[in-house]
């Protein structure tokens, strides 16, 4: 089963816990220091919207992505204006014109398991990027996965559903499988519970990596932070938000000279 079918139905419901507010708060502090305070931004991997319409909210005129219809069918039953949703896969996504920012964020980028389609993401998101754009997204760090995932299981019971999610991390690929197995209560018998399961794998890329695959991608480095404090990144540190330019900027200077 693709990852995210059926977890869909109860992601809003195990995230209730994810700190939104304080990460679009933190996005517009990024957006507002390079100047973007208004127009078109995508965010891929958008999953039930919650950050596209918090940004919705604030200002900006939205384009929603993620390769789930689960997903975005959840998404849109919250309807926002200035929302539009695509379903398509974040490594092949394509746009009618240009946006001043891409964002993703909730680890999404982790999904990117192939180095070469990393690579692949950031030029598309270059190619979509107005002049001096810029592309700002998170990803949870080797250390979390290494010291905090790791091989352990966890679990979750509420009314409406609960899940067991057994981690398996291995530090030689650096690929971190978690297996859920989830239990949805049924709408029409609360006494009844279905069980589904899905596989889910991210992976962990270490800085360097990602400096590699901006330069390929076409892209100039603008600053790496602790994705939780807004600070500098530390050892301990388990996600990292990289903020990068359009590397347009450059390339229509040079040309006019």
């Amino acid at each position: 089963m693709a990852a995210y079918e059926s977890f869909a139905e109860v992601y809003d419901l195990f995230m209730d816990n994810v700190p939104y507010d304080a990460w679009k708060d933190n996005l517009l502090g990024i957006l507002a220091r390079y100047k973007i305070t208004e127009g078109l931004v995508a965010e891929l991997g958008c999953g039930t919207g919650k950050m596209t319409r918090r940004l919705a909210e604030s200002g900006y005129d939205m384009i929603g992505i993620d390769n789930s219809y689960e997903m975005l069918g959840i998404a849109m039953e919250h309807p926002a204006e200035g929302i539009l949703y695509l379903c398509q896969d974040m490594r092949a996504f394509e746009l009618y014109g240009t946006v001043a920012a891409v964002v993703s964020v909730c680890d999404s980028m982790n999904y990117i398991v192939e180095y070469a389609d990393l690579v692949e993401v950031i030029r598309l998101v270059n190619n979509y990027l107005d002049p001096g754009g810029i592309f700002v997204f998170d990803l949870n760090t080797p250390y979390k996965y290494r010291s905090q995932l790791a091989d352990n299981t966890f679990a979750e019971n509420r009314e409406q559903g609960s899940f067991i999610w057994e981690n398996t991390f291995d530090e030689t690929t650096g690929i971190n499988e978690y297996d859920l197995t989830l239990y949805i209560q049924d709408e029409e018998d609360p006494d009844y519970f279905m069980r589904f399961e899905e596989v889910h794998y991210q992976r962990a890329y270490e800085i360097e990596a990602i400096k590699k695959a901006l330069r390929e991608g076409g892209m100039d480095l603008l600053e790496i932070l602790d994705a939780d404090t807004m600070t500098t990144v530390l050892e301990e540190t388990e996600r990292i938000c990289h903020c990068k330019r359009s590397g347009k900027e450059e390339r229509i200077k040079d040309e006019c000279i």
